[in-house]
């Protein structure tokens, strides 16, 4: 991720409702969430809902795909971790303690581990 890539990324989260949409995807995982289901967690209006989805879907940190006659969204999880990686790339500057708490949450997280491509 550059910087230009990340200032985008980082200006569609800046915003409450974007970020809570966000977060609400990361926690559905990779199948995502029909749009219906995120506009009734997120309390919003069709007309809002797609507003903030397509904001968040041209910084790339979400993605889209239709299924019937419903569009899921999940997150870009290749993208959120482009855009941690941006940010802690030059912590440590020769001490790693320095990165030690942000790996450690990181690594704490029970995410099971991917499934074999068949």
């Amino acid at each position: 991720m550059d910087e230009t890539q990340a200032l985008g990324a980082l200006g569609a989260l800046a915003q409450e409702t974007r970020l809570r949409i966000v977060r609400l995807l990361v926690t559905a995982g990779p199948d995502g969430m029909a749009a219906g289901a995120i506009g009734e967690a997120m309390d919003a209006t069709s007309s809002r809902l797609s507003f903030h989805l397509t904001h968040l879907e041209q910084a790339g940190l979400i993605q889209s795909r239709r299924e019937g006659r419903s569009i899921r969204y999940s997150a870009a999880y290749d993208a959120l971790s482009g855009l941690i990686a941006f940010l802690m790339r030059d912590c440590c500057q020769g001490h790693p303690e320095v990165c030690t708490p942000v790996v450690a949450s990181l690594s704490a997280c029970a995410c099971p581990p991917p499934e074999p491509a068949e």
